[in-house]
């Protein structure tokens, strides 16, 4: 009897079972959804951490400096007379011809060069001079070479011991004289510094010179009297 009940128990519950599949809707398939044109799709967290390249190592290359460093370049001289030469003033000269052949003479052989006056007492003033010429066709020459170099405060002298040279201003100071001179010597024009009364007047020659040059040779061929050592540094100031 009980094993009768059993039997009934089991086929009650696999109709049971096959009756619950049998109910079971189909599923649904997915429609794929299509994406509106110019809206970006979402993408899932997982997606989006995608890993970043690790970038190689930057290399730095040190470029050592060229040149003193600013505290250094500060330091330097604007402006040195050239290494290993002397300097002497030669004089006095008794008058312009001498002073001219002495310059003639020494110009090729020695680094820088100029004329100097010296007076006993002040003078009044000065004046810028270009000696005379040997005759007046070239001191005209010579005056029209001074125009184009950028000078035009110029005579040329028709008498007197100046006849055929070439005045070249009047100054009240000697420094304002020097610089007028400076400019036209280094333009390539012998001038000359006159004093305007004062006592009287001595012309010297100063020179920079290089090693070995024979300054008391030079003296005996310049006709000068006299030879001092003078500081190099003057040849070099503006």
């Amino acid at each position: 009897m009980f094993v009768r009940a059993l039997i009934v128990l089991l086929v009650a519950l696999n109709l049971g079972v096959a009756a619950w599949w049998a109910l079971q809707s189909e599923p649904v398939p997915t429609l794929p959804v299509s994406q509106p044109p110019g809206i970006p799709r979402l993408q899932l967290l997982r997606e989006s951490q995608s890993p970043v390249p690790r970038s190689a190592p930057t290399q730095i290359t040190e470029v050592p400096a060229t040149g003193p460093s600013p505290a250094v370049a500060a330091t330097l001289p604007a402006s040195a007379p050239p290494a290993n030469t002397r300097c002497f003033t030669l004089g006095p000269f008794a008058d312009d011809a001498t002073l001219r052949a002495a310059v003639t003479r020494l110009q090729p052989q020695v680094v820088n060069l100029r004329t100097r006056v010296v007076t006993a007492t002040p003078a009044r003033g000065y004046n810028v001079v270009l000696p005379p010429l040997a005759t007046r066709e070239l001191a005209q020459v010579t005056a029209a070479r001074i125009v184009a170099a950028g000078f035009s405060d110029l005579l040329v002298i028709n008498e007197g011991r100046d006849t055929n040279g070439i005045a070249l201003g009047r100054y009240g100071s000697q420094q304002a004289a020097a610089s007028h001179q400076a400019a036209l010597q280094a333009a390539g024009f012998a001038v000359q510094l006159r004093p305007i009364g004062g006592g009287t007047a001595a012309q010297w020659l100063d020179v920079q010179v290089g090693e070995g040059f024979d300054i008391a040779a030079a003296r005996t061929r310049s006709g000068a009297s006299q030879q001092n050592t003078i500081d190099c540094t003057s040849f070099s100031a503006p």
